[in-house]
C-alpha cells in the first residue's frame, strides 16, 4: 500500500470518528460511521488471502446492517418526534433498534458473530485497531442516548456479553481470538453499567484500550499468533513474555492490577443501585473470563525456563523487532499498576 493511500485512510479513519463523537445530528453520525467502514475495509483486505477476503466480507456485511438498522431507528424517532437530534431519542421501539445496531456496531452480545472471525482473518495490527479504536464511535453514541436506553436491555445484554466472552474464551488457542472474546467480556461490563453511570463506563473502556494495546503491540513485534508461540516466546523476549502476561491478568480484573479498579467501581455502584443479584452474577462470569487468563500467564510463567538457551537455534533470532517488544515491556508494566489512581 503506498504512502499516499496509507495518509487517506488513516485521515478517514480519525476524521470520521470525531465526526461521529462531535455531531449531534443522526444523520452525521451515520454518515461518519458509514465513513468509518468504508475506510476500515482496504486495511482488513490488504493481505492477499482467502482468510483476508472471507474477514472483510463479514465485517462489511456486518457493519452495513448495523448502519441499516441506526437508520431504520432514526427515522422512525424523527418521524414521531419531528427531530433528527442525538439526545431527543424518545421513542422506546427506536430506542431498542438503536441499542442492538450500537451492539452490532462494538461486536457485543447477542449480535457478536463476526468480532472473532474478523479478527482471527486479519492482521494483528488490524485487530488492534479494530478491537481498540472501532469501538469509540458506537460506544461515543451509547453514551450520548444512555438517559433515554431501557436499562434493563442493557444489563441483561451486558451480561450476556460477560458470560460469552468468557465461556468463548476458555477452549481457544488462537491468541486474536482469545483476544476478541476478551473484548467482548469487557464490552460486557461496560454495556452493563452504561444506563447507571455512563462515566463509569467510558472510565471502564478507556482502562480496557489503554491496557489492549500494549498487548497487541508486543504480540506483533515478536508475531506471537498462538499459545503454543506464546509459551515458546521467552527465547527471544523474556520479559515481554512476563509483560503480556501481567497485562493479561488485569485485563482479566484480578487485583491488585489496574483492570481490577474499573470493575470494582461498577460492582459498588451495582450494589448502591439494589442490584446485588446482579453483581453476584458479574464476578461469577468474571471468574469464567479468569480461567483462560490464568492459563495464559500459567503458559509463560510457570513453564518458562529459568534461563534462556545459549544454542543457536535457526528460529531464535535477535532483531529489531524483539528490541521493540523490549522497550514496551516497561510501558506494560507501568500500565498493569495503575491501581493507586482509583478515584476514591
Amino acid at each position: 500500500m503506498s504512502p499516499t493511500s496509507i495518509v487517506i485512510i488513516t485521515m478517514s479513519i480519525t476524521m470520521s470518528t470525531i465526526m461521529v463523537m462531535s455531531s449531534s445530528n443522526w444523520l452525521m453520525a451515520w454518515v461518519g460511521l458509514e465513513l468509518n467502514m468504508l475506510a476500515i475495509l482496504p486495511i482488513i483486505s490488504k493481505p492477499k488471502t482467502l482468510r483476508a477476503s472471507e474477514a472483510t466480507t463479514k465485517y462489511f456485511l456486518t457493519q452495513a446492517i448495523a448502519s441499516s438498522m441506526m437508520l431504520l431507528s432514526s427515522t422512525i424517532n424523527a418521524w414521531q418526534t419531528g427531530n433528527w437530534d442525538i439526545l431527543e431519542l424518545k421513542n422506546k421501539f427506536s430506542t431498542t433498534i438503536m441499542t442492538l445496531s450500537l451492539l452490532m456496531k462494538m461486536g457485543a452480545a447477542p449480535v457478536h458473530f463476526w468480532l472473532p472471525e474478523v479478527l482471527q482473518g486479519t492482521t494483528l495490527q488490524t485487530a488492534l485497531l479494530i478491537t481498540t479504536w472501532q469501538k469509540l464511535a458506537p460506544i461515543s453514541l451509547m453514551y450520548m442516548i444512555s438517559n433515554n436506553t431501557q436499562p434493563t436491555i442493557l444489563m441483561l445484554t451486558g451480561l450476556l456479553s460477560m458470560i460469552i466472552g468468557g465461556w468463548g474464551g476458555v477452549n481457544q488457542t488462537q491468541l486474536r481470538k482469545t483476544m476478541a472474546y476478551s473484548s467482548i467480556n469487557n464490552l460486557g461490563w461496560t454495556i452493563m453499567i452504561m444506563s447507571l453511570s455512563p462515566n463509569m463506563a467510558i472510565m471502564n473502556i478507556s482502562t480496557y484500550i489503554i491496557m489492549t494495546t500494549p498487548i497487541f503491540l508486543m504480540m506483533t513485534n515478536t508475531s506471537m499468533k498462538t499459545l503454543q508461540n506464546l509459551s515458546t516466546a521467552w527465547t527471544t523476549s523474556t520479559t515481554t513474555t512476563f509483560s503480556i502476561s501481567l497485562l493479561m491478568l488485569s485485563t482479566s480484573g484480578l487485583p491488585p492490577f489496574t483492570g481490577f479498579m474499573p470493575k470494582m467501581l461498577i460492582l459498588n455502584e451495582l450494589i448502591l443501585q439494589k442490584l446485588t443479584t446482579l453483581a453476584t452474577l458479574a464476578i461469577m462470569t468474571s471468574l469464567i473470563s479468569l480461567l483462560f487468563y490464568l492459563r495464559i500467564a500459567y503458559l509463560t510463567m510457570m513453564l518458562t525456563s529459568p534461563m534462556t538457551t545459549s544454542s543457536s537455534t535457526k528460529w531464535r533470532t535477535q532483531n529489531q523487532k524483539s528490541q521493540l517488544a523490549t522497550m514496551m515491556a516497561p510501558v506494560a508494566l507501568f500500565i498493569a499498576h495503575l491501581i493507586p489512581a482509583i478515584p476514591f
